[in-house]
């Protein structure tokens, strides 16, 4: 629910090209920062929770920062869970700490942005994990979101607020103060969705055999799956063959095979980004249809 849009980076990689060159990333993510500034993390849940209160407690002023229990924060009147970046620093100590670097800053500013009125104009569509929706409804209890839609079985569509900093779950009482129904909430939303993003073939060039498309580095990446159409004029290209992963909140990957080998190349890719992705999203492939995504067993 946090985050921030980059640039647009898209191209294509023969499989093992690809794969090689994710995987050298990951050794180099794990060897390129210094031993010692790691290891001054401490890896415990209670030294780890204490240590990133402290740097909350820095990145967010005047707002209250106290520790719940073991990898739970409050701020403010939020509530910071730690488990998915205490699991990335624990795998990832070489990055441990741009990391937390970058979920402090989010949060302050997640929190320093909640009492932002909301508009018409910012809403905007996620695609998340069911899980992540009850965590996310958790977080904001006793208020409540606005409902989730299905996407496909264990992926959902939220209904979000694009702030100038971060984005947020959007919540009833937000809804209620722009005047609208859930159903016009998710038809204002779409619209603007559609309207703020590049055309997909401006971003997405078709691919051949042996290749695998990617989109990175924008949160609003996945939300294009919500915009079933505009997938159409890349299948088209593709010989009407489209295959998808979304294993990071900020990616997309696709290929254009549907051949065991082709399908297999895509799930390791996209297992591989997804074990050291701090913003994981999920595992799953899914088809294109002109009536909707289907998932790839």
């Amino acid at each position: 629910m946090i985050g921030s849009r980059g640039g647009v980076v898209h191209g294509c990689r023969r499989y093992r090209t690809f794969l090689a060159s994710a995987l050298v990333l990951a050794v180099v993510q794990l060897l390129g920062a210094p031993l010692a500034a790691a290891q001054s993390i401490p890896t415990d849940e209670t030294g780890f929770t204490a240590y990133v209160a402290e740097q909350m407690r820095k990145a967010a002023g005047e707002v209250a920062v106290a520790i719940k229990g073991p990898l739970t924060l409050s701020v403010g009147p939020v509530q910071a869970n730690l488990d998915r970046i205490h699991s990335y620093c624990k795998a990832n100590p070489a990055s441990c700490r741009g990391e937390i670097d970058t979920y402090v800053k989010a949060a302050a500013d997640t929190v320093r942005t909640k009492t932002l009125p909301p508009t018409r104009e910012a809403l905007r569509l996620v695609v998340r994990t069911a899980q992540y929706r009850d965590l996310a409804q958790q977080q904001v209890a006793p208020t409540r979101l606005v409902p989730a839609r299905p996407l496909v079985s264990g992926l959902v569509v939220m209904p979000m607020l694009d702030l100038p900093r971060t984005i947020r779950g959007l919540n009833e009482k937000d809804s209620a103060a722009l005047g609208l129904t859930t159903k016009e909430v998710y038809e204002v939303a779409t619209a603007n969705l559609r309207e703020s993003l590049k055309a997909l073939m401006q971003v997405a060039k078709p691919v051949g055999r042996g290749q695998i498309g990617q989109l990175t580095g924008d949160v609003y990446h996945p939300s294009r799956l919500v915009l079933l159409d505009s997938w159409a004029p890349l299948a088209q290209a593709q010989g009407g063959v489209l295959i998808v992963a979304a294993p990071a909140t900020d990616a997309v990957l696709y290929i254009a095979e549907d051949s065991p080998v082709a399908i297999d190349a895509l799930r390791t890719l996209a297992k591989n980004v997804l074990g050291r992705a701090p913003n994981k999203l999920t595992g799953l492939l899914l088809r294109w249809t002109p009536t909707g995504w289907q998932i790839v067993p």
